[in-house]
């Protein structure tokens, strides 16, 4: 069976990664941080499951969904200020040890590739890009706005098959960007591959056939796109702002 990856097929490939458990290391939740934030706990106690496409975790700040990410993203091999399992920079690390305590049950013959984006340590990773060239060159990400530095990335990076997580890659991009990010999340997942992203956005979160999972004090359920409490929010803030603003202003 031919096995080569063309852009706009839509042969599934095993996924990358098929679930999240805890290894023998991990540490019995809620004694030492992070396993102390529900959502961690529970992925400690229980795993998670990814989808062959997209999954999405949403929730408040503080959540942990971040922390999910990174952990897995690290765990994968990928970088924790972000790039490709390629990637070998560092400014200051802050990382959690959630990696060290999980083990990913891994699609048998699916492709290592990676990519892991996080919206807060670009500008480093950017950096990182200008004093390691690659032989082909690359596009002027400093010389850029935040979110077209994000779109060159996407259309330079996301251009193969394999696994890809994003950290709240709406920080930088407009609504209309942010179509555009679901745009090349679709490119992904026709090509075969596997994204997992932390968001704070509806917009992003509406992305078709995704699996949602929502993450609180109750740790992690998963959820239908218009049941969510972000975009019940959303939702009635924009019916009508004042009722939201005068509670804060008054």
């Amino acid at each position: 069976m031919d096995s080569i990856w063309r852009p706009g097929s839509r042969r599934r490939r095993e996924q990358p990664i098929v679930a999240v458990r805890a290894n023998s290391d991990a540490p019995a939740p809620g004694r030492l941080w992070p396993t102390t934030i529900p959502a961690v706990a529970q992925v400690l106690r229980e795993g998670i499951d990814l989808a062959p496409g997209v999954t999405f975790l949403v929730g408040e700040n503080g959540s942990g969904k971040s922390t999910i990410v990174e952990g897995i993203a690290v765990a994968y091999g990928l970088s924790p200020e972000g790039g490709s399992r390629q990637a070998k920079h560092s400014t200051r690390p802050t990382e959690s040890p959630l990696s060290e305590w999980l083990q990913l049950q891994r699609g048998v013959g699916a492709d290592r590739w990676g990519f892991f984006l996080r919206a807060e340590t670009m500008h480093s990773f950017y950096t990182y890009l200008e004093e390691n060239p690659s032989s082909s060159g690359d596009v002027p990400f400093h010389e850029m706005s935040h979110g077209e530095s994000f779109l060159a990335l996407l259309d330079s990076r996301f251009d193969s098959p394999g696994f890809y997580c994003l950290d709240e890659p709406e920080a930088a991009l407009s609504f209309q960007s942010t179509l555009a990010l679901i745009a090349v999340l679709q490119r992904i997942v026709d090509g075969g591959g596997q994204v997992l992203c932390a968001t704070h956005s509806p917009v992003l979160a509406a992305f078709p056939g995704a699996q949602i999972l929502e993450v609180g004090e109750w740790g992690i359920r998963p959820a239908e796109w218009n049941e969510l409490e972000l975009v019940n929010h959303w939702r009635s803030f924009l019916q009508d702002p004042p009722r939201y603003l005068r509670h804060l202003l008054d």
